[in-house]
């Protein structure tokens, strides 16, 4: 572990088998036979040990590993961590929530199942807040999961804890999922890649199927463009859904010139001078020094998208306090931290509006398709504003305070999961206060290679900030 008292910086980056290597090159030495399995898995737990402190671990099986039955998988050997929210074998799911104690499962969830093709050694599970319904992961009942670059800084939610375990250096990919930016926040935190796939890209979660409008996407937070673009392959040869184009194996970036669209604007207006504001135009003068063209464009939805999503976000909760004692009979709503139970209660006020915010939500898609389908890739930041402090964003902040604040920060990604579009965050640089930026590329349904392509010349042209440097 090192820690620097004057930046409270910690990672378990180390001269070991795992060393400062990307899970594609892990991979490769697996191949070679110059490391095995078990030999990265037992360097994965050591590290994961020394940087205890950042509470990102909910569940560990560092002793029995669940490594594939077979040596296939791009990434086969490379150790990872899976999200507290998605079924495993002989791992229980708790959510992130006290309100009930998970068993442990009996078979692998379907996008379980997925993931694992590719290979990897899953040592446990990684921490969320209650349901994924917050974006920082400081439940009320345990230590908060600390930022890596900044132990008293939040690392983001809902994927906070693969977050965590990714940029202190303990595995090189972990399992997140994205509802409303839950992979891209806390890997614009954490100084990672974060690709939220299109709407149907992957196989589905149980969960995510009985949804009105699914907005959640699975995938994986890593520290290069390399390993998303690997991952992204090795489960496209597990399941590929015909209905969209195949992405493949992206190698780096596109050669000819696209049309961007430049968003610098959210429903509180436009983005104010600042870190994010100068990290997304620097981006976007590193574009046109590519010869792409970008275009500045205004922000095509107003205040009532946001409501819309603010009230099925609501219903979420209320379906989780409401049904939780059918899946299981423990389940005490009583013990619901205090943003689910006030998602629920601002849910219940206006429960009669839910067909025109069903309605709201399924026209976005035609919305966002004409305003910004002409463009190849859309810029844009993000967050709202920088990384906050821990405390500022946790459930036992006032709900009204807390539900401000969160519709400030968290005011860019929904957009791509309310419409199934594909959103890929990357580092942008550090604020002035030490801790990553990131900024976004999005697309049309389908577009996931184009954003690849363009992280992957960012990530030439910017290398992205390392946390051991």
């Amino acid at each position: 572990m090192t820690a620097d008292a004057q930046t409270t910086r910690i990672h378990s980056f180390a001269d070991d088998a795992l060393g400062e290597h990307d899970a594609v090159a892990l991979a490769e030495l697996v191949r070679s036979g110059e490391r095995s399995p078990r030999e990265l898995a037992a360097a994965a737990a050591d590290r994961a040990r020394a940087v205890e402190e950042l509470a990102a671990v909910a569940y560990e099986s560092y002793e029995q590993p669940l490594l594939a039955a077979e040596p296939t998988g791009r990434l086969y050997g490379v150790p990872s961590f899976v999200k507290d929210n998605a079924d495993l074998v002989g791992m229980p799911s708790n959510h992130g929530t006290q309100a009930f104690e998970g068993k442990p499962a009996r078979e692998h969830g379907g996008y379980a199942r997925q993931f694992l093709s590719a290979g990897l050694t899953v040592l446990g599970k990684s921490t969320l807040p209650e349901f994924g319904f917050n974006a920082t992961t400081e439940p009320p009942f345990a230590a908060p999961t600390r930022n890596p670059w900044h132990t008293g800084y939040s690392v983001g939610g809902s994927s906070g804890g693969s977050a965590a375990l990714v940029a202190a250096g303990v595995v090189p990919i972990a399992h997140g999922n994205d509802g409303g930016g839950s992979i891209r926040i806390p890997a614009a935190c954490a100084g990672l890649v974060g690709l939220k796939p299109s709407r149907g890209r992957h196989i589905d979660s149980a969960m995510a199927r009985k949804l009105p409008i699914n907005i959640v996407s699975e995938g994986v937070l890593t520290r290069t463009v390399r390993d998303t673009a690997a991952y992204t392959a090795a489960v496209e040869e597990f399941w590929r859904n015909p209905a969209l184009p195949p992405i493949g194996y992206i190698e780096g970036p596109g050669s000819k010139p696209l049309r961007i669209a430049l968003l610098l604007e959210n429903v509180g207006g436009p983005v104010p001078t600042g870190p994010i504001r100068s990290a997304v135009e620097k981006v976007a003068a590193t574009l046109e020094s590519h010869g792409h063209r970008v275009e500045p464009v205004p922000l095509p939805f107003d205040d009532a998208l946001e409501t819309a999503f603010l009230h099925y976000w609501g219903l979420l909760a209320t379906f989780v306090a409401s049904t939780g004692k059918i899946a299981d009979r423990r389940f005490d709503a009583g013990r619901l931290d205090d943003l689910t139970l006030g998602l629920r209660r601002h849910f219940l006020r206006s429960a009669w509006r839910l067909p025109l915010t069903l309605y709201r939500l399924r026209a976005a898609a035609a919305t966002y398709e004409r305003a910004l389908g002409p463009y190849d890739a859309i810029l844009l930041p993000t967050l709202g504003h920088e990384t906050p402090e821990l405390g500022y964003l946790s459930p036992t902040v006032p709900f009204d305070e807390l539900l401000y604040r969160l519709r400030t920060y968290v005011s860019f990604t929904p957009i791509n999961n309310i419409t199934g579009t594909p959103s890929i965050t990357i580092p942008a640089g550090l604020s002035p206060a030490g801790l990553p930026i990131g900024i976004q590329f999005a697309g049309t349904r389908g577009n996931e290679r184009t954003l690849l392509e363009l992280a992957y010349l960012l990530e030439a042209e910017n290398p992205f900030p390392r946390l051991f440097d």
